[in-house]
């Protein structure tokens, strides 16, 4: 498997344009898959330069309802004709920062016929399947971070993140997992699929790793080491706190940036 990053918050390369975002390119043995779109057409601009046809693509997966993966989604729906893609049933509800900013998708999108809406777990193909948060129950609270939805009144109450979903690829007796943001909390996620692998933010960007919370990170490091697992993050894990986790889960924690290429 092959996979690489068409858009994160750095980038290795000064070519490349980097945005509060992620979108990641992966070529399995048989498919090839976009997982996320950033929240702009610039992951688009990013994969011309990195040789990546999107045209190619044969499926997509947006993992969450947030603009920073799904900004893009109008760009490569213009790019690429075909591909179906996969979201969460309530991915198009609406959702807001702690401002309350509309952090949600562009809702005009929502009556595409590409568009291929999620209420359950569901295989895409044989080894690679989708998986649902809504009705898991995890052993660890759910911090919305300040993050949240519309209730049924229109008043803004915290997040539940139920239209979070996450990608599992199984290839050469490996289970790879993707998730976007893991809202749901990766020790939740952790606990829910103990895949070899996981590639995706950890949502830890709000813990001051030199602040009171920074035992919320020690404890995080403590647990994810209990897993025989390689962990690839970035985005809304944060810098600080990436380097932080690195320090407690060494090699076994590594950071993917914008134009890096991850041969597993």
């Amino acid at each position: 498997m092959k996979i690489t990053v068409l858009m994160e918050n750095t980038t290795i390369d000064p070519s490349l344009c980097c945005e509060h975002g992620l979108s990641l390119y992966i070529e399995t043995g048989d498919h090839k898959i976009l997982f996320d779109m950033g929240q702009s057409a610039a992951f688009a601009e990013n994969a011309v330069k990195l040789g990546v046809d999107l045209m190619a693509v044969e499926l997509a997966v947006l993992s969450h309802g947030h603009y920073d993966h799904g900004g893009g989604l109008p760009r490569f729906l213009e790019i690429n004709s075909t591909a179906p893609v996969y979201l969460n049933q309530h991915a198009f509800e609406p959702h807001y920062n702690g401002t309350d900013k509309y952090i949600g998708l562009d809702q005009s999108l929502e009556g595409s016929d590409r568009l291929i809406f999620t209420a359950m777990d569901v295989g895409l193909d044989q080894g690679i399947l989708l998986y649902m948060a809504e009705d898991r129950e995890g052993s660890y609270p759910l911090d919305p971070a300040g993050l949240k939805m519309a209730a049924e009144d229109n008043t803004l109450i915290p997040e539940d993140f139920r239209h979070e979903q996450y990608l599992m690829i199984c290839e050469k007796d490996k289970k790879i997992l993707f998730s976007g943001c893991s809202h749901r909390g990766i020790l939740n996620i952790m606990e829910w699929f103990q895949p070899d692998i996981l590639i995706g933010g950890f949502h830890f960007s709000k813990i001051d790793p030199d602040g009171e919370e920074r035992d919320r990170l020690d404890q995080a490091a403590e647990i994810l080491g209990q897993y025989d697992c390689t962990y690839y993050t970035g985005h809304c894990t944060g810098l600080r706190q990436y380097d932080h986790l690195k320090e407690k889960l060494g090699e076994r924690l590594q950071y993917l940036a914008t134009g890096q290429e991850l041969e597993l």
